[in-house]
Order: C-alpha cells, then sequence, then structure tokens
C-alpha cells in the first residue's frame, strides 16, 4: 500500500505541478557551495541531519562540490519518506544536473528511481543501498559499503574480547535501513559460530542516542550480570549505552559500534568504547560527487564504488585521531 501511495504521489506530482517543498537547503540543510555560477548544480537528498554520520556524509560531499566548482542544494527528509521523494521531484522541476540521495527507506526508493531516470537525471544512492545484490537500473550508480562486513567487524572482535562465552544484546538501526539488518546479520552470523555465546536481546534503537541509552537501561533489569557485551549499529546509539551503563556503575560491559565519528575514536582511545567500525565519510559523501563529475564529464563510472571499512580498536586508534 505504501508502494501504491508513493507511486501515486509521482505520478501526480510529474504530470502535474511539483510540490516546493525541497528547495536548496530545505528542513535544516546546509547551502550552497561552489556560488551561483557553478558550472553544475547537484541536488542532495538527505535522509536526516539529525544523524551525526550524516551530517560528515554531508560535510564531505559539500567539499568535494567546492573543490569542483559545483553547487550542492542539501535537503533534510528527516526520515520523512514522502517528503523525501518531494524534494527529489522538487530538484527535478529546478533543473539539476544530478542528483544524490540517502534513501529514508532502502524498500521505498522505486518512485525515486523512476521519476528520475525518467527525467534523464543521473542518480547517484549514497550509503544505504536500495539493490541489496541486485543489480543497478541504467544510469543509478550507488557508493557506500558492504554492510555485513561491519557486523562481522564486530563479531569477531567481540568474540575474541569474551574468549567465546557470554551474553550479547544489539542495538540496531531503523528496519527499513539496509545497514541495520545487514550489520545485524553480521553479527549473528559470526557469533552463532560460538556456542557459548548467547544473543539476549535485539532492539531497534533508530539510530539514536537517547533510544540506545533508554533500552540500554531496560536491558540492564531484564538481564542484569548476564549481560556481557553489547553491539551497536552505530555510533550514536553506542554512545548512549555507555552514558546508561555509566550511570549504572555497569563499566564492566564491552560496547563497540560503528561510524569511527570523532567522539567514538576518542572513547576508544580512553579505553571507554572497546571498539568502534570505520565507515568513511569522506569516502562515500566525497566519493558520490566524484561520481557525479565523472558522469557530467563524459566518463563511464562503475555502477558500484564499494568503500571498505575498517575495525577501530586500542592497537590502532592513534591513526583514526
Amino acid at each position: 500500500m505504501k508502494k501504491l501511495l508513493l507511486c501515486l504521489l509521482v505520478l501526480t506530482l510529474v504530470f502535474g505541478t511539483f510540490a516546493a517543498c525541497g528547495g536548496g537547503d530545505s528542513g535544516g540543510g546546509g547551502g550552497d557551495a561552489g556560488g551561483g555560477d557553478a558550472a553544475f548544480r547537484i541536488g542532495f537528498a538527505q535522509c536526516n541531519l539529525n544523524d551525526t554520520f550524516q551530517t560528515f556524509v554531508t560535510d564531505a560531499a559539500r567539499a568535494k562540490a567546492a573543490e569542483l566548482g559545483f553547487s550542492i542544494d542539501v535537503t533534510d527528509a528527516r526520515e520523512d519518506v514522502v517528503a523525501q521523494l518531494d524534494q527529489v521531484l522538487a530538484m527535478i522541476e529546478q533543473g539539476v544536473d544530478a542528483i544524490m540521495v540517502v534513501p529514508v527507506d532502502t524498500s521505498a526508493t522505486d518512485p525515486i528511481t523512476e521519476a528520475v531516470t525518467a527525467a534523464g537525471i543521473p542518480l547517484v544512492y549514497v550509503n544505504r543501498n536500495p539493490f541489496g545484490e541486485g543489480s543497478l537500473p541504467a544510469g543509478v550508480y550507488y557508493v557506500g559499503s558492504q554492510e555485513i562486513v561491519a557486523g562481522e567487524l564486530q563479531g569477531e572482535y567481540l568474540a575474541e574480547l569474551l574468549d567465546g562465552e557470554g551474553g550479547v544484546a544489539i542495538l540496531m538501526g531503523i528496519l527499513a535501513n539496509e545497514g541495520a539488518i545487514k550489520r545485524t546479520e553480521g553479527n549473528v552470523n559470526v557469533l552463532s559460530q560460538h556456542p557459548g555465546i548467547e544473543i539476549l536481546a535485539q532492539e531497534t534503537g533508530e539510530w539514536q542516542y537517547d533510544r540506545g541509552m533508554a533500552i540500554t537501561e531496560n536491558w540492564l533489569t531484564a538481564y542484569g550480570d548476564k549481560l556481557n557485551a553489547i553491539l551497536a549499529n552505530n555510533d550514536g546509539m553506542a554512545i548512549g549505552a555507555l552514558e546508561a551503563l555509566r550511570e549504572a556503575g555497569r563499566e564492566d560491559i564491552i560496547v563497540m559500534g560503528v561510524d569511527a565519528i570523532p567522539d567514538a575514536v576518542q572513547l576508544v582511545a580512553e579505553g571507554r568504547l572497546h571498539a568502534t567500525v570505520l565507515q568513511d565519510a569522506v569516502g562515500q559523501g566525497g566519493g558520490g560527487v566524484s561520481i557525479v563529475a565523472e558522469l557530467l564529464g563524459g566518463g563511464s563510472p562503475s555502477s558500484v564504488r564499494w568503500i571498505p571499512f575498517v575495525l577501530v580498536y586500542p592497537g590502532n586508534v592513534t591513526d583514526f585521531m
């Protein structure tokens, strides 16, 4: 039903009048890079600029656009599927040269893909992959990381720290996001190979610090000393979990995140966060703009550009500070 409504909305807006809710920087996004006389103009539809990692992706995209002399208009959907579609349609009407999207819901991107490709505008999805293992449509590109690897890296390091025995809980991101599903799958794939490790709970913290904190408080009540570790799909939730553990006096619990945002890297250096996994925001945000530049310059980039994950732990943390 959601997909049908979205498709109807596309048809209404494409063949009628566009709803101009997404202009440059709507909903709290950032401004242009490169000035009004820039060679090319990119529309960048962000999923949620309240997500710290996405702000780094956006900053990297702006920096790369400025380097190339392009302008970039950023919109913020605030995790609203319909708002994001509306913003993309406004970009099409405004005549941007290319569109980049970090999708709100990777299972509901068909209307965006159809509208942008029908307009003949290059489309680059960033960070959240709508296509999984499938092939991409003509004129569509993706730059990001293989999400399952982040979960596997966490799981392997945790199994080593626990010596193959203990109780683990997993803080998941928004369940409509490929990253939340695949990172958790990577955790489970690795931990299930260790009979002495029990996964006590899996719950969505929606990528948010406060949700990570609240869920951890509940887990401490529910599981007590059985809880030995928390794996979070991102650093925001991991840091929220750390705060709940600090307040409860349970600093014996292993916590790991994903993204390697500066606060998380500092916490690893201090010995409070046991590890994070570097998701390269510069490689993703800047990489998306680089693909656009290749396309607008007449090149033929590969449809998928993978940016590798790297485990950040006490043994190598100084390399990332």
